[in-house]
């Protein structure tokens, strides 16, 4: 998982940030993104795409990750600006965030899937990018379970949605839970239309 990694710092860069975000296609909450800078040659045993390990697996890795990184950032990009950008530009936002983050700057950064944010230094999306690069796969663990932490959080808050089970993605639970009890100040209003409008039409 060093490919992407080794070709980079063979061309010079210095410190090559992984760069993936979290909570996309939810219909609640943030978008999160990080950036990690691994020390060069590292693997971390069992870092691999966050969506292929369990919650538990995560939450080990997400400690060992923070520890052993030369540098990270987790930042998020919130519900308003999801709404007021769309989703995409908010994403990019939140990456950017997390780049710009970085307590060690990064000279370069390859982003998981085929957009890119705006960033002063070179960049190369990377498509499937947190399969194939130990440091991509590394920023999409501490994204995912910051963003998991943080609706289990607000699960609290509103309680009638379930958050704490789904974490905000539509699952059949969840759109009941909307269609019962209306959408909160959490929700993503235009992720709802189509939920929103079967009500009516009912």
């Amino acid at each position: 998982m060093l490919e992407f990694e080794k070709m980079y710092q063979e061309q010079g860069y210095k410190a090559v940030c992984g760069v993936d975000e979290a909570g996309r296609g939810p219909l609640a909450g943030p978008v999160f993104a990080a950036a990690v800078i691994l020390p060069e040659g590292l693997i971390i045993e069992g870092v691999t795409d966050s969506k292929k390990l369990t919650e538990k697996k995560r939450e080990k890795l997400f400690d060992e990750i923070k520890e052993k990184a030369v540098a990270y950032c987790i930042a998020s990009a919130s519900v308003e600006e999801i709404e007021t950008l769309n989703i995409l530009q908010a994403d990019l936002l939140a990456m950017k965030r997390a780049v710009e983050g970085l307590s060690v700057s990064a000279d370069f950064a390859m982003i998981d899937g085929n957009q890119v944010p705006q960033l002063t230094i070179p960049t190369e999306a990377i498509v499937k990018g947190d399969s194939k690069s130990e440091s991509i796969a590394a920023a999409s663990i501490l994204a995912k379970v910051s963003r998991d932490r943080l609706m289990l959080e607000l699960a609290k808050e509103y309680p009638q949605y379930g958050f704490e089970k789904h974490k905000g993605y539509g699952t059949k639970l969840h759109r009941e839970a909307i269609l019962e009890y209306g959408p909160c100040e959490i929700h993503r209003m235009s992720f709802l239309k189509k939920i929103l409008a079967a009500k009516d039409n009912g």
